[in-house]
């Protein structure tokens, strides 16, 4: 496949143009549209994910249907690498959220350009602990925090600061999402959103969301 697709991927950022073109030749170009589940939590399948183009929704849900969205993941980033590590099922379910272009390594592949490349086994390790500490923040604040605070912990965690001192969103954030993130009910989170949209901290700009000012401490 085409390298020039790998650029701006943090994955194999340490890779020579030689490693690259050698890793390249072993991964196949998928594409899906929005909608598509593209992993299944118990799945057995053994696939590391890159994202070329679009955005993918990781969650967890129950057999009565209640869902819990882990993380959300867009250009440059990358899901499916635990399983192939401990040879266990998929520990949680992919949904693509927009038409997704990917970049797909299969198990046997990796583990070469592993041994090859060492490099991306420390990105791989730096990238998992860096989720393993999100996840820690997600119980913390599901445990300590409010409806408020989680909620508000979120937009801020989802947003990216802007030369004029706002912070931008620059993705859909349905009450429904959110509310699936921070467990709790729609109801509640549209009530916390719309106070915080009466009282002038957020406001939607066409399918963005800018955050004003500092959220308030409290709700």
């Amino acid at each position: 496949m085409d390298t020039d697709l790998f650029d701006n991927i943090q994955l194999f950022s340490a890779l020579s143009s030689e490693q690259l073109h050698s890793l390249g030749k072993h991964f196949t170009v998928r594409r899906h549209p929005k909608n598509t589940i593209l992993i299944n939590e118990g799945d057995e399948t053994n696939s590391l994910y890159i994202i070329l183009e679009g955005r993918v929704k990781v969650y967890l849900n129950d057999d009565a249907g209640k869902e819990v969205v882990l993380n959300t993941q867009s250009k440059g980033e990358y899901f499916g690498e635990v399983s192939l590590f401990d040879d266990g099922p998929r520990s949680a379910s992919v949904l693509a959220l927009e038409d997704c272009q990917f970049a797909v390594l299969l198990k046997k592949d990796l583990i070469k350009a592993i041994t090859d490349n060492p490099e991306i086994s420390l990105a791989i390790i730096r990238g998992l602990t860096q989720r393993c500490r999100a996840l820690s923040e997600n119980v913390r604040s599901l445990a300590l925090m409010d409806v408020y605070g989680r909620v508000a912990r979120t937009l801020m965690e989802m947003a990216v600061e802007q030369e004029n001192g706002i912070w931008l969103i620059d993705q859909p954030v349905t009450y429904n999402d959110l509310a699936s993130r921070v467990g709790a009910s729609s109801k509640m989170v549209s009530r916390i959103m719309q106070d915080l949209k009466k009282g002038g901290y957020i406001r939607k700009q066409a399918k963005q969301m800018i955050i004003e000012r500092s959220l308030p401490a409290a709700w």
